[in-house]
Parts: structure tokens; C-alpha cells; sequence
């Protein structure tokens, strides 16, 4: 049917008077077409579009504008920190940049999850190399982190290794400013934070977050001041402000107070009972678990008595990290000052007793103030020995390598740890380009070690090129007659019968492939089937990695995810019955995933059998 167009003044068929002036989308404000255009439904793509239908459009959408900038921070939110507000800046080519980045760096990612499936990763510098805005590839790792939990877990776990890295790099610049800085501007609590810092790199540590938190306690000191003296000079001082008690018995007031409020009201105290704990050298957990080592809590104890007035020196006595508070206008004997000891709640010591602190004499030297420069290699020095200490685990590796680079950024010629931070990547078989270069260092700085340098040297070229030539990796398929008594596949959830861990598979082999010294230190011979049966490696939810017998393990009743930090190197996905081998390990064992599919359909439809 024919429809006629109504004429000038004539109702059209839904009974509306038609007006031949009706105005059109593009003849509203500016302002009204960029609160449209804002809208959140809308997304970069349809701005694109509007902008490409008219030259008035495409002007309400131009580069500066409200639209452009809309989208940026709608989609970018994390990224609003590094913009003043209110900036005019070009916002449609911010958005290009962030959008390039993310799409290279999540390139960059899926290619080395393939590069360093067998390796130990050590450095991305190719991600520096890309030359792109710091914030915006950091921007795109914690996207891509912060993702679906259970997907993407290769993805994610080389993210955050990409991330641990570019955050590292970033504080020991800032390290190295802070050390370039005069020895009277360098602040103990900053040089703290800093070594916090790059041992957590992933963790929300500043400064300034810490500087609050000391604020606070410092507040709460001066209430407690106020109570025995309202007309103490501490009290009339901003937070911020750069001032000394003079008066000695107005500086006793203020250390009074000082561990009333610490070591009673806020119970802080020596951890005496797991003294080894690296959390216990860590600003921001001393802060939070009220609890430390003699030479975090002196950093903390100086620094507050710092904000009221007290000047107060670390003393890098042996064994237990001491302040001095000096009692003479001009101290220079040992016994012109008193000693707190911040692990001993504030107890105040005399040098004599001092000794009685460590059981043994001392010389003079030992009593002396020290800078803080000698006050972070302290630090850092006791994190490496813990670092030294530990189980041989990657947790304790980390440590060690953290604790190592800190060191040597403060110290950068001793021999001594040069040679252990070569030696420990030797060991892990990680970096060898930057362990020739640190034995070249050591040769220069200390030819009597030709001997540990031409070994390692040795030894680090035969790795190299080894590297140039890598085997090919084992291919185990299911199906080869060596491999029929194999009864699980990688990425089931497992129990251990006997030890009563939860774990999932990453690997398997058929027989037992340990050393006789393993075997016999496990009591493998105990076994129903010995060394004879096949083992498999799993990961434990307790973030061990071990190598269990088949007569030991089960699949779980009721399969969960796995918290260990290696999981994403192995697996996709976890699938809430299994986890999904990545291609990486899809290519070592090609007939598994089929197997690990049957088996949890198999248990799924024994279950509706038993429920039916």
C-alpha cells in the first residue's frame, strides 16, 4: 500500500503534526552532544563511527575534547594518577598509545611463555627495548592480572614475572638517586622503604603510605604528651616541620611517651620466636604485624622520635642493632650516651651494659654513630644471610638474588658477593651473559680469584653454547608400550594417600628417574612397587614442588584449584575439575588432555549413578 508524506501543516498517519523545521541531532549543542556522547554504553568504536558521519560529528568528537577524554578514563581508569586534572592534552592519541601498548605487550607475553617454558626467566629486558611509556605497560600487566581468576594463567603468570622485573628496574634507579643524595638528606626510613620495595615489588608499598601510618603513632605520642605536659614544644609543631628538643629533660618527656604509646598501647615488640622471618626486615609488615628485628624497629623507633624533636643515631653494634641518645651537650665518649635498644622495648642501656646485651667486650668503634648507607647494607645484609639460610626453594632463591642485587647497588665492588651472585645463577642456570660480566668484574677488582673466576667462566661458555643448540624436547605419549602401567595424566587433582597434600599434575614418567641417594633418603623401597611404578610430578597446594608414586596418589573426591606460584607455567586454565595444559606442555605429553577429559567424565557420571 501507497503511504503519502504529509504536507506543511498536515498530521501524519500516527496522528503527529509534522514540522518541516524539526531540528536534526547535529544542530543541538556542543555541550548536550558531548553528554550524549558520553554516555557508557557507548564505546571507542561507536565515538569512531559517530565521528565519522558529519564534520560537525567529527568536530564534537576532536582529539582534546570532553568525548575522547571520556573514553580514556572509562576504559583506563588506573591511569588517572599521571594526569593533573582538568588537563588539556590530546586525549584520542593517548588512547591510540595505550591501546598500541597493550596489544604489544600482550604479544611480547604470549611469546615468552613459549621461549622460557624450560628456562628460569631472569629479564625482559625486551620489554624495556620496546620504547613505550613505563605506566602504560605496567597498566596493561595488571589488566591482564586482574583478569577472569581461572583463564589465562600462562598469561598471568608471565605477566606478573614482566611486571616483578619492570618494577625492580624502576627502585633500584630510584636506589641509586637516593644513595647519589648527600649523606645529610638521606632519610633511614626512606633507604627502608626503598629495600621493602624491591624485595615486594608487587605489593602497594610508597613512602608516603608509610610516612602516614608513622603520622598516626606520632599523633598518638603527642596526646600522650599532652596529658603529662600541655605545654611541651613538640606539641606546637606541624607534622612535616624540622625541629630539636634542646632541653634534655623535655627530650626524656618525649622518649617517655614515645614508648608508652609503641611498646603498651600499640604492643610492638622483638619477634623473638621466628626471628628468621624476612617480614620481620620489612617496613611496611613491621608496621602491620606490630612486630620486627633490632634494626627495622630502630628505623622506626629514630624515625618517630625524629618527627618530635629527638635526634637519635643508629649504632651498628654485633648482633643487635642499637640507637644512641646523647646526654652532653657535645657527646664524645662512648659514655656520654645513653642506648635504646627498639627490640628490647625501648630499653635504655649504658655501654657497659650493652655488653652484657651480646655477651662479650667490645672496642670503642663499635659504639659509633654510622650513616645510612651503613644502615641499608645492615639491612640487606641480614635478609641475605635468611636468603642463605633457606631451604633451597625458589622462595629462598628469590631472596637471596633480591638481597644480592640491593647489596651490590650499595657496595658494588665486594668480591665477595660478586662471586656468590655468580655462583648462584651459575647454580640456577639463569643469566649467563651477566655472569661472564660479573666474573670480568671480579678479575679486575681481585686477580687472586683466577682460580673461581676461569671454572665459572669455563663453565658459563659451555651453557652458552649449549643455549645456541637446545634439545629437543621428550615427547611421552600414553599409547607407547613403556607407558601402559601410567594410570594418570597431567592436570588431575590429586590427594596423597599418606601425606594428606592436595596437588596436580604437571608431569610423569614411568619408572622412578631419581638418583639412589633419593631414593634410598625417601625409603622408596618401602613401596608396595618400589622405584619399579611411575611417579609423577605435582605441584602441592603448600607451593612445594615433589615427585610422588603412583601407590601413593588418588584422584581428589572433590577437585580444587591449587594455590601454587608455578601453576600458569604449566596450565591454561582451571577447568573446576582439572586444570588445562598449556601448549607448552601439550607438546610433551599430546595423548594427556584426552585422558584427563575421560577420567573426570567418568567420575562425573559415577557420581549421577551413586545420586540416582
Amino acid at each position: 500500500m501507497a503511504t503519502s508524506v504529509a504536507g506543511e501543516g498536515q498530521p501524519s498517519l500516527n496522528g503527529i503534526i509534522c514540522d518541516p523545521q524539526t531540528k536534526k541531532l547535529t544542530d543541538l549543542p556542543t555541550e548536550l552532544l558531548e553528554h550524549i556522547l558520553c554516555f557508557p554504553v557507548l564505546k571507542h568504536v561507536d565515538i569512531c563511527n559517530v565521528s565519522c558521519c558529519c564534520k560537525r560529528l567529527h568536530d564534537v568528537c576532536h582529539g582534546r575534547g570532553k568525548v575522547w577524554g571520556h573514553q580514556y578514563k572509562l576504559r583506563w581508569p588506573r591511569l588517572q594518577r599521571f594526569y593533573r586534572q582538568n588537563e588539556c592534552c590530546d586525549w584520542l592519541r593517548e588512547y591510540k598509545t595505550r591501546h598500541r601498548v597493550g596489544i604489544q605487550i600482550r604479544r611480547t607475553v604470549e611469546s615468552i611463555s613459549k621461549r622460557f617454558f624450560t628456562e628460569v626467566v631472569n629479564s625482559f629486558a625486551e620489554i624495556e627495548s620496546l620504547g613505550m611509556p613505563e605506566h602504560f605497560c605496567e597498566d596493561e600487566l595488571l589488566f591482564i592480572l586482574n583478569s577472569d581468576k581461572r583463564k589465562s594463567l600462562t598469561l598471568k603468570y608471565y605477566a606478573k614475572k614482566i611486571l616483578y622485573f619492570l618494577r625492580q628496574q624502576n627502585i633500584l634507579k630510584s636506589l641509586k638517586i637516593f644513595l647519589e643524595q648527600p649523606a645529610a638528606q638521606q632519610s633511614s626510613l626512606e633507604g627502608a622503604v626503598l629495600v621493602d620495595q624491591y624485595c615486594n615489588p608487587l605489593a602497594d608499598v610508597t613512602l608516603n603510605s608509610i610516612s602516614a601510618q608513622l603520622d598516626e603513632i606520632t599523633e598518638k605520642v603527642k596526646k600522650m604528651l599532652r596529658i603529662k605536659n600541655p605545654s611541651h614544644p613538640s606539641l606546637r609543631v606541624a607534622q612535616g616541620d624540622c625541629f630539636v628538643v634542646e632541653d634534655f629533660e623535655l627530650q626524656r618527656q618525649v622518649v617517655c611517651a614515645l614508648n608508652s604509646v609503641l611498646y603498651e598501647q600499640l604492643q610492638y615488640k622483638g619477634n623473638e620466636f621466628d626471628y628468621y622471618n624476612p617480614l620481620n626486615s620489612y617496613i611496611h609488615q613491621v608496621l602491620l604485624r606490630h612486630t620486627g628485628i633490632p634494626i627495622s624497629l630502630s628505623v622506626l623507633y629514630m624515625t618517630l622520635a625524629r618527627k618530635l624533636g629527638v635526634q637519635l643515631e643508629p649504632v651498628n653494634f654485633p648482633n643487635h642493632f642499637l640507637l644512641r641518645w646523647c646526654q652532653k651537650p657535645r657527646g664524645e665518649d662512648i659514655y656520654d650516651f645513653v642506648y635504646i635498644d627498639a627490640f628490647g622495648k625501648g630499653k635504655q642501656l649504658t655501654a657497659k651494659e650493652c655488653e652484657y646485651l651480646i655477651g662479650h667486650q667490645v672496642t670503642a668503634d663499635y659504639y659509633s654513630a654510622i650513616s645510612t648507607t651503613e644502615v641499608l647494607l645492615r639491612m640487606v645484609g641480614n635478609l641475605l644471610n635468611i636468603g642463605k639460610r633457606g631451604e633451597g626453594n625458589e622462595k629462598s632463591y628469590q631472596l637471596l638474588r633480591d638481597s644480592l642485587d640491593l647489596y651490590l647497588t650499595i657496595n658494588p665492588d665486594n668480591v665477595q658477593y660478586l662471586l656468590l651472585q655468580a655462583r648462584l645463577y651459575f647454580h640456577l642456570g639463569i643469566w649467563p651473559e651477566k655472569v661472564l660480566d660479573i666474573l670480568q668484574h671480579i678479575q679486575a677488582l681481585d686477580p687472586s680469584q683466577h682460580g673461581a673466576v676461569g671454572y665459572l667462566v669455563q663453565h658459563t661458555l659451555e651453557h652458552i653454547q649449549h643455549k645456541k643448540h637446545p634439545a629437543t624436547p621428550e615427547v611421552k605419549k600414553r599409547s607407547a608400550p613403556e607407558h601402559l602401567e601410567v594410570q594418570y595424566s597431567v592436570g588431575l587433582i590429586m590427594k596423597h594417600k599418606r601425606s594428606g597434600y592436595n596437588c596436580v599434575i604437571y608431569g610423569w614418567d614411568p619408572k622412578c628417574t631419581m638418583s639412589q641417594e633419593w631414593i634410598t633418603t625417601m625409603r622408596v623401597h618401602q613401596l608396595s612397587n618400589g622405584a619399579n611404578q611411575p611417579f609423577y610430578n605435582v605441584l602441592v597446594q603448600d607451593g612445594t614442588c615433589r615427585y610422588a608414586a603412583q601407590e601413593n596418589l588418588e584422584p581428589h573426591s572433590s577437585p580444587l584449584e591449587i594455590g601454587h606460584p608455578e601453576v600458569g607455567r604449566y596450565f591454561s586454565e582451571f577447568a573446576d575439575t582439572h586444570y588445562a595444559a598449556n601448549e607448552e606442555l601439550q607438546t610433551r605429553y599430546p595423548e594427556d588432555m584426552d585422558e584427563t577429559l575421560g577420567t573426570v567424565q567418568e567420575k562425573k557420571e559415577n557420581r549421577l549413578e551413586v545420586n540416582t
